[in-house]
């Protein structure tokens, strides 16, 4: 009897074997947890629905291949021949940085204006349709001349800084950013100019949208306003 005992306690085992093969993911790690915690709390938290795995993010190592996705859309845009010009992506430490430079006559926003011409809003929206693919998060800033706005009473170049970032942030996610993905919103006015030497040079007013890589997302705070970009290369 007690041979019979055996034999069906290790057909049993050989069953649950078998069925944990085929099993999901989320059931292995429950009963592992239950031979890892016989109080039965490990099992209880992945069976209860802990939270899931973050969604994969885009790595410093594909922040290349993504510059080259980005310069790729912006040949089938109007005036593509220009916005090579204007457009600038360089991968820093932070992730890959994609800035929107000025011209004297307004390539993305007219003189003293916060809210996107077409050529700006057209731009955004590509972006947007490029970076709402991906769950990485994106603080968005804005940048003056040096040249002191004068177009209204107790608004200046802090408030037109920030009111342009804002509004790049609206567009973009009003045309499929993912929701929750920027992160920040900030008007630097004129105290990082890309050109230091020449503070009243169009291409220091500027849109930039930085996609953070993951090892430095969790620290986007600590990095707030370090994103200066060096004086960049002659132009």
């Amino acid at each position: 009897m007690r041979s019979l005992d055996y034999f069906v306690t290790a057909m049993m085992a050989l069953f649950i074997i078998l069925w944990l093969m085929s099993s999901s993911k989320e059931i292995q790690e429950a009963v592992g947890g239950c031979f890892r915690d016989p109080s039965g709390q490990s099992g209880m938290a992945v069976a209860a629905g802990a939270a899931p795995a973050a969604d994969p993010q885009v790595g410093t190592d594909d922040m290349e291949r993504l510059k080259d996705t980005i310069s790729s859309q912006l040949q089938h845009l109007a005036q593509a021949e220009l916005l090579a010009d204007q457009v600038e992506m360089r991968v820093i430490k932070e992730g890959l940085r994609v800035e929107l430079l000025e011209t004297a006559a307004g390539m993305f926003f007219d003189s003293g204006n916060s809210i996107p011409n077409g050529q700006g809003k057209d731009l955004l929206i590509m972006l947007a349709q490029q970076l709402g693919k991906l769950p990485n998060r994106l603080p968005i800033e804005g940048r003056t001349d040096s040249k002191p706005f004068t177009g209204r009473a107790q608004y200046s170049n802090w408030e037109l800084s920030a009111d342009r970032a804002n509004a790049a942030r609206s567009i973009m996610e009003g045309a499929g950013l993912r929701p929750g993905r920027v992160s920040q919103v900030r008007g630097f006015a004129d105290r990082l100019l890309r050109s230091p030497d020449e503070p009243l040079d169009p291409a220091n007013r500027r849109i930039s949208v930085i996609v953070l890589n993951q090892l430095d997302a969790a620290g986007e705070a600590d990095n707030a306003g370090r994103h200066q970009p060096s004086a960049g290369p002659p132009r």
